[in-house]
C-alpha cells in the first residue's frame, strides 16, 4: 500500500483517549469514523485485519465440519412470534431496531436463533441429515444504552454465529465440546489469552453456557481463574448466597488460588436444547417415523471485539508516554513499513515492489515533504509491526529491519530479507 493513498490525518498522540488508545488512534487518523455513538465506518487497516481474523475463524469452523451460510439481516416478526421471542428483545429488553409499514413488521437481526432453525429444519428433515453445523458471519444490531470503549460495546458489530443441530441431548453435548476446542483453536492462532468461563444463558436460552473471555486491562469483567482446573467464573458468583455450592459443582474447592483477571467477552456459547424446535413446531423424523426436536447449540464471535482487544492489548508506550500501537506480525495486515529519503527513493521503489511480488505485504511512505521522524512516528499510529528506514547511515547493500514493539534490529541482505520477514 503507497501511504500517500491512504490519507491519513496528522495526530497529536498527547490528545488520544488514555483508556482506548489504540482505537482513539485509529478515529484521531481517519481510519475509524464514528457517524453516532456506537455505529462506525472502518478504514482500510481494519477491514484488512477483519478479513483475517475472518479467515482464521472460516478455516478453523470449516475443518470442524461446519458449513458457511448467510441469514437475512432483515427478519420478518412473524418468525420471532413463532419463538415467542419478539416481546422479550422490543418490550421487555428493548434490545431489537424495529420497523412498521404496509409490507408489516420488521426487525434488524440481534441474533439468528430464529432464522437458522427454519433454515436447518428445511435442509434436516431426518435423521439421516444429522447432525449439522451452520454459521454466518455478518453485522449485527442492538440497541445498547450504553456503548462503551469504541468497539467494545457499540450499536452494530460483526459478528460469527454459528447453530448445531443433532438428534439427542449426549450429541449437541458432543457437538458443543468440539465447538469449545474450535474456539480455543481461533483464539490460539490470533495470540489471545482466553479464560473459558461459566455463564449466564440470559434472554438466548438452555440450561448451560459459557464465555470466552479476554484477558485485557480494559475490560468491564472481573474473572476469577482457577489454573488447576481451567475453570474460569465471573467475580459476581463470590456474592451468591449459595456460592459454596455452585462453586462446587464447577470443582473448585479452594478461593484462595482463584486469580482475578480484568476480561471482555470475545465469544460464548449456549446449550440450547429443544427450546427452538420445539417452540417453533420444527422437527425431525427419526429412524422409526416420528417426529423428534433437533437438539440446538448456538455459538457466537465478536469480529469487532476481538480486533479491539488485539489493538489495545498491544499498545505501545514509552516511560508511560504513548507511542502507538503494533499488531502481531502472524495477523498484520502489511508487515513491514518502508521508510527512505529522497536519495534512496529508486531502491525503496524497487523493495517496495519485490517484497510485495514475493508475498510481503508492504506500505510505503511515498508521501512527500515530510522528515525520516515523521515517517518513524507514522509507523507505530498504523501499529505496521516491521520497518525498514533507507535515510543517510543505508549503504546501499544492508537493510536493518527494526520490530517496532521490541525494537530488535535484524540485518540482512537482499538475497535473504525474504527469509527474514517470513
Amino acid at each position: 500500500m503507497r501511504l500517500k493513498n491512504l490519507n491519513i490525518k496528522k495526530i497529536n498522540l498527547n490528545d488520544v483517549d488514555k483508556n482506548y488508545s489504540g482505537q482513539d488512534i485509529l478515529m484521531k487518523l481517519g481510519e475509524l469514523y464514528q457517524f453516532e455513538s456506537g455505529i462506525y465506518g472502518y478504514g482500510n487497516l481494519w477491514t484488512k485485519l477483519e478479513r483475517i481474523v475472518e479467515d482464521i475463524i472460516i478455516d478453523e469452523l470449516d475443518k470442524a465440519g461446519c458449513i458457511q451460510v448467510e441469514f437475512p439481516k432483515l427478519q420478518p416478526r412473524k418468525i420471532w412470534d413463532q419463538s415467542n421471542r419478539w416481546d422479550t428483545y422490543t418490550k421487555d429488553g428493548d434490545i431489537m431496531f424495529t420497523m412498521k409499514n404496509n409490507l408489516g413488521e420488521y426487525g434488524l437481526a440481534p441474533t439468528a436463533e430464529e432464522c437458522a432453525t427454519i433454515f436447518g429444519a428445511n435442509r434436516l428433515p431426518s435423521y439421516k441429515n444429522l447432525p449439522a453445523t451452520y454459521y454466518q458471519i455478518g453485522e449485527k444490531f442492538r440497541k445498547e444504552i450504553r456503548t462503551r470503549g469504541y468497539l467494545f460495546r457499540p450499536r452494530t458489530f460483526v459478528m460469527m454465529d454459528a447453530y448445531s443441530f443433532d438428534k439427542t441431548e449426549e450429541d449437541m453435548k458432543n457437538t458443543y465440546k468440539l465447538m469449545h476446542q474450535v474456539y480455543l483453536n481461533i483464539f490460539n492462532r490470533l495470540g489471545i489469552k482466553i479464560i473459558p468461563t461459566v455463564s449466564d444463558s440470559g434472554v438466548i436460552g438452555g440450561k448451560v453456557a459459557e464465555e470466552f473471555q479476554a484477558v485485557t486491562s480494559l475490560g468491564e469483567d472481573k474473572t476469577l481463574y482457577d489454573e488447576l482446573n481451567d475453570i474460569g467464573i465471573n467475580r459476581e458468583v463470590l456474592d451468591f448466597e449459595n456460592r459454596d455450592e455452585y462453586l462446587r459443582q464447577l470443582g473448585v474447592d479452594d478461593v484462595n488460588r482463584l486469580v482475578e483477571y480484568s476480561t471482555v467477552e470475545l465469544g460464548n456459547n449456549f446449550q440450547l436444547g429443544t427450546k427452538y424446535s420445539e417452540s417453533m413446531g420444527l422437527f425431525y423424523i427419526d429412524e422409526k417415523g416420528e417426529k423428534c426436536p433437533y437438539y440446538m447449540g448456538c455459538y457466537g464471535i465478536g469480529l469487532g471485539r476481538i480486533i479491539a482487544c488485539l489493538i489495545e492489548n498491544n499498545v505501545i508506550r514509552d516511560n508511560d508516554k504513548l507511542k502507538g500501537f503494533a499488531l502481531p506480525y502472524n495477523i498484520a495486515p502489511y508487515k513491514v513499513q518502508i521508510i527512505y529519503n529522497e536519495d534512496n527513493k529508486e531502491i525503496a521503489e524497487n523493495l517496495y515492489k519485490y517484497l510485495n511480488d514475493n508475498g510481503i505485504k508492504a506500505i510505503i511512505d511515498d508521501r512527500e515533504n515530510l522528515n525520516i521522524g515523521n515517517r518513524i512516528n507514522d509507523v507505530y499510529v498504523l501499529g505496521t509491526p516491521k520497518m525498514i528506514i533507507l535515510g543517510k547511515k543505508f549503504d546501499g547493500t544492508t537493510y536493518e529491519i527494526e520490530d517496532t514493539k521490541t525494537n530488535e534490529i535484524t540485518t540482512t541482505d537482499l538475497n535473504n530479507i525474504l527469509n527474514v520477514l517470513k
